[in-house]
């Protein structure tokens, strides 16, 4: 008696209403798994801390201070090839500690490391990112710089 109530499934319908929620994931997944725009790093000597140095090894030679002590920097590098240069935040400010070394002294440098905001702005302006995967341009503040005294009595 009840049988002939229940209504017959017609397959079309099925495959129909499958497609049109097929339909709707396709379009509200993407929708719902955004999570935003990724946070830019502030650049600069006052932006975003990328990385600490802490106690790195230098030869004296590797630091490239002007005349005046008013700029600086060094590379990082193996060999003949560059890797990344570190410009100072604070070149003025290390200038008497770096004078006080002897030439033939190797360096001890710890600083707080920042994205440097000329080579932020060239490699998202630039088309071709395949040099600027290797080669990379920070500003360091310099906390403290001194001599290495491992080995020495």
């Amino acid at each position: 008696m009840f049988i002939n109530q229940i209504p017959k499934i017609n397959p079309a319908m099925i495959i129909y209403r499958l497609r049109k929620l097929l339909i709707m994931l396709i379009i509200l997944v993407p929708v719902v798994s955004y999570s935003g725009c990724k946070k830019q790093p502030k650049c600069g000597c006052s932006g975003d801390t990328i990385t600490t140095l802490t106690g790195e090894v230098f030869d004296h030679s590797a630091i490239v201070y002007n005349s005046t002590g008013t700029s600086a920097y060094f590379y990082i590098y193996s060999g003949s090839i560059y890797y990344d240069t570190y410009y100072f935040c604070n070149p003025s400010a290390m200038y008497s500690k770096y004078e006080a070394i002897g030439s033939n002294e190797q360096l001890k440098l710890s600083g707080n490391v920042y994205w440097d905001c000329s080579y932020l702005s060239s490699t998202s302006n630039s088309s071709s990112s395949s040099v600027y995967s290797y080669y990379k341009v920070y500003d360091i503040l310099v906390t403290d710089l001194g001599a290495s005294l491992y080995g020495k009595k």
